[in-house]
């Protein structure tokens, strides 16, 4: 294992004193992912204290661990941990040669942050970091850049918000050469209020660019020219993705025998016809996005082409499960990640091409954070179901009811209060040959439906 850290390197990053000397190989806060080599950093917590944790992460294997109080085993002491980390994390950005990219939006974030990911890997095989799981917050991004190896040439960091100001702290981190927003759409309206107070906050991202850097804007956004606004008083070059008049944008967007899209896409200079494993028009503007990150730092589209065609699912979105049951299978489709109106739509949309499904359902939670717009935005799905064909619903919970009212007697409703009652439902009503959409928030969990239902997994895709 390379050294990421020695013990006078964090010394000098976060002015603390270690017990003694060490190297680590990686850094983590949470002792169930330590492994050996790791620096733990015990954190504050609002329900445990990670120094609670100090001796089990020795235990896993953690070569020491940064603390605010003295422990067993190689340690260096602070003041405060969480500083330390963002100490730790703004050396990492000072000492990295590398290009970096941030991610932002409303929607498809966390995708086109793993699909650069690996349409730059492509290119430069083992030397490029990216932030991992969805660590875009206060605590994910310091972490992720402390992460990052001193030899990483690119580097993908996504950086999400609940209210604004946030995303301004996040990029004055990550200091991005190129930032990209993916799209607009209504989560945490509830906390802005308006997608215009969306569109401002995420638009944040472009405060951090480094001189001559670059955004990426949605061209199909109604906040299109808002964010083109925000993005002229930072940015030297501004490139559009999507339909229209993009600067890179699809010529022709066909249907592709794996399940996904033959897309012939017009880039700022060339052309490039490649296929994408992801379903849904969502992931046609996703990849888009990506192509135009791609060669807006130099590297090869066409290597980058291919790694989209090898992109597998991503748990939690559109993670593909065939489900052994009696007389067959079932598809079921993982989207239980996260969701709000434009993601519902979108992958409602994506159910409804489901053309070899003898049944299609849709077993959807709730939408948070969208405060006083929430009854009239779950409402508002009734089409996207209608036009999917959904032939059966399993809805959960109250805030969800508006969908269940709007729909009226046009499509079969299973009402119930938690996920577990969920899944009973689905267990009972699902026969072979059906496909199964499952999404909400995350904080609905169902997650914990996939989990029971792929339990006798037959194969992912």
């Amino acid at each position: 294992m390379s050294v990421l850290w020695t013990s006078d390197e964090i010394a000098a990053a976060t002015g603390g004193k270690a017990s003694e000397p060490f190297e680590v190989s990686g850094v983590t806060f949470d002792s169930r992912e330590v492994q050996p080599g790791d620096l733990f950093v015990a954190m504050p917590g609002t329900v445990h204290d990670g120094h609670r944790f100090v001796d089990g992460a020795f235990a896993a294997g953690a070569a020491a661990a940064i603390v605010s109080q003295p422990v067993n085993g190689p340690h260096l002491l602070v003041d405060d941990t969480f500083t330390a980390l963002r100490a730790l994390g703004r050396a990492s950005r000072q000492r990295s040669q590398a290009t970096i990219l941030g991610v932002t939006g409303s929607v498809g974030k966390t995708s086109t942050k793993e699909a650069l990911y690996a349409a730059l890997d492509r290119n430069r095989p083992g030397k490029v970091h990216r932030s991992v799981k969805s660590y875009n917050n206060h605590t994910g991004v310091p972490l992720s850049l402390a992460r990052m190896p001193r030899e990483t040439e690119f580097a993908v960091f996504e950086m999400g918000m609940n209210n604004a100001g946030e995303i301004r702290a996040l990029t004055a981190q990550v200091h991005p050469h190129v930032a990209l927003i993916t799209a607009i759409a209504p989560a945490h309206i509830e906390n802005l209020g308006s997608e215009e107070a969306i569109a401002d906050a995420k638009a944040e991202i472009f405060e951090g660019l480094e001189r001559g850097g670059i955004a990426i804007v949605p061209n199909d956004s109604p906040q299109r020219d808002r964010l083109v606004r925000a993005a002229r008083r930072h940015a030297d070059r501004i490139i559009t993705f999507g339909g229209g008049d993009a600067d890179v944008h699809a010529v022709h967007a066909v249907a592709a025998d794996c399940g996904g899209s033959l897309i012939s896409a017009a880039l700022l200079e060339r052309e490039l016809t490649f296929t994408i494993s992801q379903r849904g028009e969502h992931w046609v503007s996703n990849a888009l996005a990506v192509l135009a990150a791609v060669e807006a730092v130099g590297a090869d589209v066409a290597l980058a082409g291919l790694a989209l065609a090898d992109l597998g699912g991503l748990k939690g979105r559109g993670q593909r499960h065939a489900v052994a049951v009696d007389g067959g299978e079932v598809l079921l489709i993982d989207e239980s990640y996260n969701a709000n109106p434009a993601s519902m739509a979108a992958t409602l949309k994506s159910l409804g091409a489901e053309k070899d499904a003898v049944r299609r359902i849709a077993v959807l939670g709730p939408m948070r954070e969208l405060g006083t717009h929430s009854s009239a935005l779950h409402a508002g799905l009734a089409p996207a179901v209608l036009d999917a064909h959904v032939d059966r619903l399993i809805l959960i919970g109250e805030e969800i009811r508006p969908l269940d009212e709007a729909l009226g007697d046009r499509v079969p409703v299973d009402r119930v209060d938690s996920v577990e009652e969920a899944t009973d439902s689905l267990r009972r009503i699902v026969r072979a040959g059906d496909a199964v959409l499952v999404k909400a928030s995350n904080s609905v969990g169902l997650a914990k439906l996939v989990e029971s239902m792929t339990k006798e997994l037959a194969c992912s895709t």
